[in-house]
């Protein structure tokens, strides 16, 4: 491994989705091997037909470990895994065969950065429901990277630029994650968010905490979360050293940290975050009104390695078309060989 490139393994989520093309978009360009040396987990001959798919100049060069990659531009180095059956192959299709190729190429790129082989893993969309049809027990990436490394304290972090944002609970449903606004896990994930920035470069962040009922609560009138869990978290952090306010209203905490206030929001729950996130990195097109791309990452926090993905999903209705958009590709593996960066030197 070298310093000045990371090596960034990447698993290119379900077959049937837009990931394969998506990572050949993102590999053909030169800003990419500038910053590290990518690696495709995946399938070679499904790679190549994302090549043709997306319209880009790369030879799709297989190789069994990841020291025999070239990691120059134009070539597509793919550690094959040899586990896509054309014959069933649909794209836009929720498939158990799918959601085992893609849960397969996660397993292999966590193992690899456990081995220290390579130096970052970035991930692309998989579908829930093609997991659960393949028997895989995890209701997504965060899950199965936590379970793997036997991570027991861990985060979701959404990045857009400087707009981020940590998850107390992620894919639950709303009335457990009710149940889980907690004092203990309200103050780990302030801790690891706090921990997070300062490794993305951040000497001082400034954190705020969202409150969870409207208006934080209005000092109880509706509800007590805000006097009970999360205000004694807060005190907890800020006793421990940490740059931390809150609770902070919902409706407007989000816009105070897009105007500068703030460096991460901890969000209480799964559609809390994820919402303004998403609403200020859809892109559209101006002409047709159409989604044209998604800007953003997604970053677990607390994990022994480094795993970036995007910020989207497998977007059925778009793949095989070479029509979807890399950007999310792009930022997530930019990201992952900063973060890769900063841990070498």
């Amino acid at each position: 491994m070298t310093p000045e490139r990371p090596l960034v393994g990447v698993s290119v989520g379900d077959p049937g989705g837009i990931g394969p093309e998506i990572t050949a978009k993102a590999l053909a360009l030169e800003e990419i091997y500038r910053v590290c040396r990518p690696l495709a987990v995946a399938d070679l001959k499904l790679m190549k037909e994302a090549v043709r798919i997306a319209r880009v100049d790369l030879e799709c060069r297989p190789v069994e470990h990841p020291g025999q990659g070239l990691y120059t531009l134009g070539t597509m180095d793919v550690m094959d895994l040899h586990n896509v059956d054309f014959s069933s192959l649909e794209y836009g299709k929720v498939t158990a065969s799918g959601g085992k190729a893609c849960f397969q190429y996660i397993e292999h790129l966590i193992d690899l950065a456990l081995r220290k082989e390579v130096d970052a893993c970035v991930t692309g969309p998989i579908h829930k429901e093609a997991l659960h049809l393949a028997g895989v027990p995890f209701a997504g990436h965060t899950e199965i990277f936590a379970d793997r490394t036997g991570t027991r304290d861990y985060a979701m972090m959404l990045v857009d630029g400087t707009f981020r944002v940590v998850h107390v609970s992620l894919h639950i449903s709303m009335r457990e994650a009710l149940d889980r606004v907690r004092r203990e896990r309200i103050r780990k994930v302030i801790q690891l968010a706090h921990r997070a920035l300062i490794r993305m470069g951040i000497e001082e962040p400034r954190l705020a905490v969202a409150g969870l009922n409207p208006h934080s609560g209005e000092g109880g009138l509706f509800g007590r979360e805000e006097i009970e869990e999360i205000s004694p978290a807060i005190q907890d952090s800020l006793a421990a050293g940490i740059n931390v306010v809150g609770p902070i209203p919902p409706d407007t905490v989000f816009s105070r940290m897009a105007g500068g206030q703030y460096d991460a929001v901890v969000a209480m729950y799964h559609d809390q975050g994820h919402i303004p996130t998403k609403v200020l990195g859809f892109i559209h097109d101006e002409r047709t009104k159409r989604l044209k791309d998604i800007s953003g990452v997604n970053v677990t926090l607390g994990l022994p390695i480094i795993r970036t993905s995007v910020d989207h999903g497998v977007a059925f209705g778009r793949a095989g078309q070479g029509r979807a958009g890399p950007q999310s590709m792009i930022d997530a593996i930019i990201l992952a060989a900063a973060l890769a960066t900063k841990q070498l030197d």
